[in-house]
C-alpha cells in the first residue's frame, strides 16, 4: 500500500524487452536508502517489485499486462518518474490509500497555469468516470490529489506549488498520458451496487 506522497523523482536509465514484458532500471537516491530485494516501489503509480539494486539504481520486472494497461507502454530512457516506497505500519497517511493498481490511462487535455497554482484537466474513460467525484481522491502518476472539478468524461485537479516542484506533474503538457488510480472505496461501492442491482432484478 502507498499514500500517494512522492518521495523523489527518479529517471529511467534503461528499458529492456524480456519476452512477455520488460525490465526497467531507474536511477534514484531516497527510495534506495533501505531497499531490499522484493520490496515494492510505486513508479509513477505502478506498483513494481525490486529484483536487484545498487547504491544509485534499482531494476524491476514490468509484466505485459502492465504495459498494455498503463502509461508504462510509453516509458523510455530519460523519462522522469515519481517514486514512493510502500507505506509501513504506523506511518502517517498524509495522502490517501493508494494500491499502485492502475485503472486506466488518461490524456491531459488542458493545462491552465496561474501565478502559483496550475489546473490540469484530463480525460476519463466511461468505465472509470462513475468512480471520480468532485472533492474525492484520485491518483495521477502516483500522486495523491483531490478532484477540483468533474464532467461526464473529464476531471480536473489543482496543483499547489509544492506538487509542481516535487512531482513530474509540474511538467505535464497537453497530450501527455498519465496513470490513473481511482479511490479504492469507490471501486468497492460500485461493485456492491452491481450485485445489489442484480439481486433486485432477479
Amino acid at each position: 500500500m502507498f499514500t500517494g506522497l512522492i518521495e523523489e523523482i527518479g529517471s529511467i536509465t534503461s528499458l529492456a524487452d524480456s519476452g512477455d514484458g520488460a525490465i526497467v532500471e531507474i536511477a534514484a537516491h531516497t527510495v534506495l536508502e533501505d531497499v531490499s530485494h522484493g520490496d515494492s516501489i510505486a513508479i509513477s503509480g505502478v506498483c513494481l517489485t525490486v529484483i536487484d539494486h545498487t547504491s544509485s539504481s534499482f531494476r524491476a520486472d514490468v509484466m505485459k499486462e502492465t504495459l498494455l494497461h498503463s502509461a508504462a507502454s510509453v516509458w523510455k530512457p530519460g523519462k522522469r518518474v515519481n517514486l514512493e516506497r510502500a507505506a509501513r505500519v504506523g506511518d502517517r497517511l498524509g495522502g490517501h490509500i493508494v494500491q499502485g493498481h492502475v485503472d486506466a490511462v488518461a490524456e491531459v487535455i488542458e493545462v491552465r497555469p496561474g501565478d502559483q497554482w496550475r489546473v490540469i484537466r484530463f480525460s476519463l474513460r466511461d468505465d472509470i468516470a462513475p468512480l471520480v467525484a468532485h472533492k474525492g481522491s484520485i491518483t495521477l502518476d502516483g500522486v495523491s490529489l483531490t478532484v477540483s472539478a468533474v464532467g461526464r468524461d473529464w476531471a480536473e485537479v489543482s496543483l499547489i506549488p509544492e506538487t509542481l516542484v516535487a512531482t513530474t506533474l509540474g511538467e505535464a503538457e497537453v497530450g501527455n498520458l498519465m496513470n490513473v488510480e481511482t479511490d479504492v472505496l469507490a471501486r468497492h461501492v460500485l461493485r456492491l451496487r452491481e450485485f445489489a442491482m442484480d439481486g433486485a432484478s432477479s
